[in-house]
């Protein structure tokens, strides 16, 4: 029996991908981060969070949660406080998908709109504004700044995969947004075993479609983020990653997301480079909220 929505966090299926590693020898697994309540990894960050800020008295029912993002997060942050009865404001870039804009509406959440032109990095300033403004009003969650993001995937997302491979991954791989899912699941897994290699992996451009992603040269870069964590750092264009969300939808029945896609072009990049070896990463969420897309229309 789950009693309520924070039980149901965690604990996400493993999928073998091996099949499409250019490598016979090198074998690719994905976490299918959409099995979370809120369908992405960003219920792992965003339920420890709370918890943690409730645990030390610093969100009481007097004080409004405030964060800013471009979608997952919010959308993670409103199921948990609608299920704990707690106000949440979200400041938001005003492009996000129509689909974003109903889930943060379902769950209850009020919204700022921000700049589209200024990106996320536009909503962190005037989320952080809010807060120096009327700080005893908010209990400003700070995603990219707050340690419990990184760990909540050193004590969840790290663990599990180490158990659901039984320890004989060699390479984990993840794309950097507020970097908290490759900073807390790379520090464990090198406590687990030194030798696993990490790569980090960024859109190749400022201008890109990879909703959640930062091109980390010029944007805010997070405080958690740890720049000499990752053994090497890819950079993959949006074009890339569309093609194989398409590709998985229509050969797998996988229905990706496009920073799930653009994950998965960076492991067939580490595969390449291999002669032997168990490739680890991170789907961060489905396929489902980006069906609005245009790129579906391609070929």
């Amino acid at each position: 029996m789950v009693k309520n929505v924070f039980a149901l966090v965690g604990n996400t299926p493993l999928l073998d991908l091996s099949r499409y590693s250019p490598k016979a020898a090198v074998k690719i697994f994905a976490k299918a981060e959409w099995a979370n309540p809120g369908h992405s990894v960003k219920d792992r960050p965003a339920s420890r969070i709370i918890h943690a800020a409730r645990q030390n008295g610093e969100l009481t029912c007097d004080r409004i949660l405030l964060d800013s993002t471009s979608g997952n997060t919010g959308a993670a942050y409103a199921l948990f406080a609608a299920a704990l009865g707690i106000r949440v404001r979200l400041v938001v870039p005003e492009n996000v998908s129509p689909f974003q804009k109903n889930l943060l509406r379902a769950y209850g959440a009020e919204v700022i709109w921000t700049s589209a032109l200024e990106g996320s990095d536009g909503a962190i300033r005037v989320a952080r504004a809010m807060f120096a403004e009327n700080p005893r009003r908010y209990y400003f969650a700070d995603q990219y700044g707050n340690a419990a993001n990184w760990q909540a995937h050193y004590h969840t997302t790290a663990v599990e995969i180490w158990r659901q491979t039984q320890g004989s991954l060699t390479h984990f791989i993840a794309g950097l947004g507020t970097s908290g899912t490759f900073v807390g699941t790379g520090r464990r897994l090198l406590k687990c075993n030194p030798a696993i290699r990490l790569i980090s992996f960024q859109p190749d451009s400022p201008f890109h479609g990879l909703e959640g992603l930062k091109h980390l040269p010029t944007a805010i870069a997070p405080a958690i983020y740890d720049a000499a964590l990752a053994h090497d750092n890819l950079e993959i264009a949006t074009e890339t990653a569309q093609h194989w969300v398409r590709e998985l939808a229509r050969r797998e029945g996988l229905l990706i997301g496009l920073s799930s896609g653009a994950t998965f072009e960076a492991c067939r990049r580490v595969a390449a480079r291999l002669d032997a070896g168990v490739i680890v990463t991170i789907f961060p969420d489905g396929g489902h909220r980006y069906l609005d897309d245009g790129f579906w229309e391609m070929k």
